[in-house]
């Protein structure tokens, strides 16, 4: 298994209703792509004070490192961080296998 933690900035300009809506169409590609096992994620809550401006964070779980090849060059994927974009100051992503 392979973990792929995203971690979003999100710009001030993006409302509540565009930050739920996106992590609806991201929670949606579970079942649009396969190989995920499972994906979740939301507000950070977080008392230590190290988000380093990270507000959203989500993690999705792959059954293996081909799948999650797979899902980067995905067509829903690619869709979904198209309409992402315009929202977002800056992603963290990191992939590491499950021990």
């Amino acid at each position: 298994m392979l973990h792929h933690v995203v971690l979003i900035r999100f710009l001030p300009a993006a409302t509540a209703e565009d930050i739920a809506r996106i992590s609806q169409q991201f929670a949606g590609l579970a079942r649009q792509i396969p190989g995920i096992l499972t994906l979740g994620g939301g507000s950070d809550v977080s008392p230590e004070g190290l988000q380093h401006g990270f507000t959203h964070g989500w993690l999705v779980q792959f059954v293996d490192a081909a799948a999650r090849d797979a899902y980067l060059v995905h067509p829903a994927h690619q869709a979904f961080v198209s309409m992402l974009k315009p929202f977002v100051d800056d992603v963290l992503v990191s992939d590491f296998p499950a021990n």
